[in-house]
């Protein structure tokens, strides 16, 4: 049991380490998306993710069709992380699932899924925080911290996240589409 145990881990290790240090970095961004999917990624296939991201427990996450990922984002899949269709996480945007329990004595970690709706739009270095509900069509600011669920086509932004608008409400018509896209490498 015990070396059934050790390659266990060791399977999970390597993972991590293939995800985030070679695929992500790797320069087609068909494989890295074909990669995603063998790892565990729930997609249509039909996403762009740009170099340098970062992933905790890919078998955790859904990512929806039309979305566009940019460099250097982390997602975290350890509680669940849903991402609707056509969602734009801009560079060095932050998803939390789980974090650490600060009145526990072992520090133990806490946390709840991350639901992001359709259209919604995740500005640069904004950081979403576990048990978050992001609206449809809702704009979280650059450099935000959400702390509580975002209505839907609202504009959030601080330190914390309060509403400070609203996006009108159209029949959106944006988002990622392979067919459309002729580069490879990016």
């Amino acid at each position: 049991m015990a070396i059934r145990k050790y390659l266990y881990f060791f399977k999970f290790s390597f993972s991590w380490w293939f995800i985030n240090s070679i695929l992500s970095s790797f320069p087609s961004k068909h494989f890295r998306v074909w990669g995603l999917r063998k790892m565990g990624v729930r997609t249509s296939g039909n996403i762009r993710i740009y170099q340098g991201f970062h992933l905790r427990n890919p078998k955790g996450i859904y990512i929806g069709d039309g979305v566009s990922i940019g460099p250097n984002v982390l997602l975290d899949g350890r509680k669940e992380l849903y991402i609707g269709n056509n969602v734009v996480i801009a560079y060095e945007a932050i998803i939390w699932t789980l974090n650490h329990d600060y009145n526990d004595i072992h520090f133990s970690g806490k946390g709840a899924p991350v639901v992001i709706g359709d259209y919604a739009w995740i500005c640069c270095r904004s950081i979403i925080l576990p048990g978050i509900k992001i609206g449809e069509g809702a704009v979280v600011a650059s450099g935000a911290v959400v702390t509580k669920d975002v209505p839907p086509y609202s504009i959030v932004a601080g330190v914390p996240a309060r509403v400070i608008g609203s996006r009108e409400k159209k029949n959106w018509n944006y988002g990622y589409n392979k067919k459309n896209d002729h580069t490879h490498f990016m």
